[in-house]
């Protein structure tokens, strides 16, 4: 298994639009993050990362090919992003939406909830957007200390 950064993010469009399911929500932080792929034995698994500025490293897009999920795949590359920014960074923060598969996930590795941005979903997206049945409507940030 390796990660390598990939400068042909838009290669994995495919794989960026399984974490944000419209396109133009995802070109709005492409260019500017940088992206990492975990490759074993073909890529299974993506994360885009962006300077939020003041010591934050923000993860905007972090996904897992269907078939690969529940493997560890999400969770190395989290680990690989702490390991390979700490000392550039002091936080890691990730907004996702309030869903009872992502929070717990990202609790999980680490993460506490910092705060939550009202309606970002509704506001943000061109229609409704459901995970685990549920209609994702506030962004709900967490951070991570890289210490």
């Amino acid at each position: 298994m390796k990660i390598y950064q990939l400068n042909d993010k838009r290669k994995y469009l495919s794989l960026l639009l399984l974490a944000d399911e419209q396109e133009d929500m995802i070109e709005k932080y492409l260019d500017k993050g940088t992206m990492y792929v975990l490759d074993d034995d073909g890529v299974k698994a993506e994360i885009v990362v962006c300077d939020d500025g003041n010591g934050v490293l923000e993860i905007k897009n972090l996904a897992v090919k269907p078939k690969f999920k529940r493997q560890g795949y999400g969770r190395k590359l989290i680990e690989f992003v702490c390991v390979h920014y700490k000392g550039k960074y002091h936080t890691l923060q990730v907004g996702t939406g309030d869903s009872p598969l992502t929070v717990p996930f990202y609790e999980k590795c680490g993460f506490k909830r910092s705060h939550i941005v009202k309606d970002f979903f509704t506001e943000n997206y061109d229609h409704p957007i459901y995970e685990c049945g549920i209609q994702l409507v506030d962004m709900v940030y967490l951070i991570k200390e890289l210490r």
